[in-house]
């Protein structure tokens, strides 16, 4: 298996792989192996996985090796782990195999649908999945709506395609009254995840703008007990409410500084960059909405964990999205920031849409689950093996 995502901060392909890896290399029959296509990472590969994997016997070079097997079914991954019976690339690559068959997960496809939202690095992954799909490499998509693409974009035969969805896991520990403190504020909606253009996080920015001038005094939380009053007018809760945006910078950021900067209530919007988990979890127990603008998704994880911590979701019905959350959350059209505005306002000022909205996640959120999503896959991988490809 390709680890190469967790030697950088753990986005969402980085917790994928880090939640599969943790619980495959607690089943008995599969003997795992580890490798990361990358040069300046391959010291710190043992310190990545958990005790019982082992690791590929030399360094791998990702540019010369993504250049390589873009053109050819050349260097074969067997130079670097000695035989396999299956290699698994969950980010999007899958190298070539001598014998070994080849599952590659495809996580969206953005860079087919959006180019212009993609960085110069996942412009690649079109021509490597097209390669690896025509050489017979399996695919494993995180949602039916992937699927769907793979089939249309690629031409993969359906049998070949294989879906099995994330899990989600219930954000522990969080304290409501620090994630307020982190806030500034005893209102606050919140946005988690990596700053690029495929979160339109400018709409989310225009949207509180018009939030501001719209919502009402303070309210009680749906979960329970009184959010308090930052001191302001009380009739307009105009003095307490914030937009938290936490999350590092991936690329693009200069567009969510200049809608900022643009906003008439810029100083209300926190930039609270890169956070760890129990960061994550304070600031999901203080919120009063979670907001997730994205115009594009091929599953959608963070709406989720907000569920999972009792947060009422505002998101974009686009991609998966739809298909993630189903009736439980509040979905608008991708860049209407009027539409998501409006859809804040509601959940904000009116207790017992938020508590029915809150209601449903809790019910929604543990149909997801890792131990499913690792049964799967360890299912589907001896399926692979026992087809002999």
């Amino acid at each position: 298996m390709d680890v190469t995502a967790l030697l950088s901060a753990r986005t969402g392909i980085g917790v994928f792989t880090a939640e599969l890896l943790g619980r495959l290399a607690r089943v008995d029959d599969l003997d795992l192996r580890a490798y990361a296509v990358t040069w300046r990472g391959r010291d710190r590969l043992r310190s990545v996985v958990p005790p019982g994997v082992g690791l590929a016997r030399a360094p791998m070079a990702a540019r010369p090796l993504r250049g390589a097997w873009a053109r050819a079914e050349r260097p074969p991954i067997e130079w670097w782990t000695g035989p396999v019976d299956l290699v698994h690339g969950p980010n999007f690559v899958v190298p070539p195999a001598r014998r070994a068959a080849r599952l590659v997960t495809v996580h969206d496809l953005t860079p087919l649908r959006f180019p212009e939202l993609s960085t110069a690095d996942t412009l690649q992954y079109p021509a490597l999945l097209r390669r690896a799909i025509a050489a017979g490499a399996h695919v494993h998509t995180v949602s039916r709506f992937v699927a769907g693409e793979v089939i249309e974009f690629f031409g993969a035969d359906p049998g070949r395609v294989h879906t099995v969805p994330n899990g989600v896991s219930a954000v522990a520990g969080g304290d409501p009254a620090r994630g307020r403190a982190r806030a500034g504020a005893e209102r606050y909606v919140l946005f988690l995840g990596t700053v690029e253009p495929r979160k339109d996080l400018p709409v989310l920015v225009r949207a509180f703008d018009a939030v501001i001038d719209a919502v009402s005094g303070p309210r009680g939380d749906p979960r329970g007990g009184p959010r308090g009053d930052a001191g302001g007018d009380p009739g307009n809760g105009h003095d307490d409410l914030r937009l938290v945006i936490a999350g590092p910078d991936g690329w693009g950021v200069e567009a969510l500084v200049a809608a900022v900067r643009s906003a008439r209530h810029g100083d209300r919007v926190v930039r609270a960059g890169w956070v760890d988990d129990g960061a994550r979890a304070d600031l999901l127990a203080g919120a009063s909405v979670f907001a997730y603008p994205s115009r594009y998704e091929g599953f959608g994880l963070p709406p989720l964990e907000a569920m999972a911590a009792g947060v009422p979701v505002v998101t974009t019905a686009t991609g998966a999205l739809p298909e993630t959350v189903g009736d439980a959350a509040v979905l608008v059209a991708p860049g209407d920031a009027d539409a998501l505005a409006e859809a804040l306002v509601r959940v904000l000022d009116d207790e017992s849409f938020a508590a029915t909205m809150v209601a449903r996640g809790r019910a929604h959120w543990p149909r997801f689950s890792w131990d499913r999503c690792a049964a799967d896959l360890a299912d589907l991988y001896r399926h692979l093996d026992l087809l002999g490809v």
